[in-house]
């Protein structure tokens, strides 16, 4: 687990937490997820604050409630999360990135070498212009 910071709210970086775990295949589908007072006692969050995190993933249908067992990890929940990352990562990475190429005259076969380049080459994060 991740540790949680002070930036957002915590029920909305539990939510994510296990979002991440079920995206990464750390929880599978059809798996049950810590309860809420583990999130609490892992975290020393209150327990209505991880409870309000899961509840977003149940409204959402990523999590069903096994009455009296638990919460669960529901059938496609990994591949509806792939589908809004993917619609996410457009509006924030691609969209702003096919504006500035536009803007400096590079090509769609361009930028389609630049990020291959990318891909195939790890750099460290955080690394920039100096």
């Amino acid at each position: 687990m991740s540790v949680i910071d002070d930036s957002r709210p915590i029920f909305l970086q539990i939510a994510e937490l296990i979002e991440n775990d079920i995206v990464s295949g750390e929880i599978r589908e059809e798996s049950q997820v810590p309860s809420t007072n583990e999130f609490a006692a892992y975290h020393r969050i209150n327990p209505a604050t991880a409870a309000k995190g899961v509840n977003l993933l149940v409204e959402s249908g990523i999590l069903y409630k096994k009455r009296g067992i638990g919460m669960f990890v529901s059938t496609g929940a990994r591949a509806q999360l792939l589908a809004t990352r993917r619609k996410e990562f457009q509006h924030q990475y691609i969209a702003p990135l096919a504006r500035e190429a536009r803007k400096l005259g590079i090509t769609g076969a361009e930028l389609t070498v630049m990020i291959t380049q990318s891909l195939s080459t790890e750099e460290p994060e955080g690394r920039g212009i100096r």
